[in-house]
């Protein structure tokens, strides 16, 4: 490499020999900030192609593209500053510091987290979907939440009453911590579904 320093000044004018050095760190820069360009656009295609093929909301495409961008800009930040000959503690120090106060932040936000990690869990399992009747059984056959699947978003699921019509906005994490009772038609209030109700009369 010391070898191929002299020859590429020897190509270059005499103005630029002292500059050499600049030059060298504004390519690595720019380099970096390519790279970094190249794969935040890749990241993107890879959320829009999976946000189609599982019908994710907008809004959870929309965040996980801001934080792949902060990570990899984040990361093409400190690969710059290293460049610049900031001292490598100095920043596993800021790195670690980060770190701690994400965790920290992680712990505090759990349940909100909890309940957006349970709503990508009901778009890709599909336990129900959107205008589905559902029920959530306390224990056993014992009644619960009751109603019709009117939203869902990345913290509640709204249900609408069937008895009067008002809406229950239900945590997402609860339809994984009790069993959920889906209908094929709307149940009746007395809890038998009309389809049911149909087959009895038959008889």
């Amino acid at each position: 490499m010391s070898e191929r320093i002299p020859r590429i000044m020897q190509l270059l004018p005499d103005w630029a020999e002292p500059w050499l050095e600049v030059i060298e760190l504004g390519l690595q820069i720019t380099l970096i900030a390519f790279g970094a360009w190249v794969l935040n656009v890749l990241f993107r295609r890879l959320i829009r192609r999976l946000g189609a093929s599982y019908s994710l909301p907008a809004e959870l495409m929309m965040g996980a593209r801001r934080v792949i961008g902060l990570v990899i800009y984040a990361g093409a930040t400190l690969l710059i500053l290293d460049r610049f000959g900031v001292s490598g503690t100095v920043l596993w120090t800021a790195f670690t510091g980060f770190a701690a106060v994400a965790a920290v932040a992680f712990f505090a936000a759990w349940s909100v987290l909890s309940n957006i990690f349970c709503t990508l869990l009901i778009f890709t399992t599909r336990p129900f979907r959107l205008h589905d009747h559902v029920e959530l059984l306390e224990s056993g056959d014992k009644l619960g939440l009751k109603g019709q699947v009117v939203d869902i978003n990345l913290i509640y699921t709204t249900l609408r009453e069937e008895a009067d019509g008002q809406v229950l906005q239900v945590p997402n994490n609860l339809f994984f911590q009790r069993v959920v009772r889906r209908f094929r038609s709307a149940p009746s209030r007395t809890g038998v579904s009309p389809d049911t109700a149909a087959s009895a009369d038959g008889r």
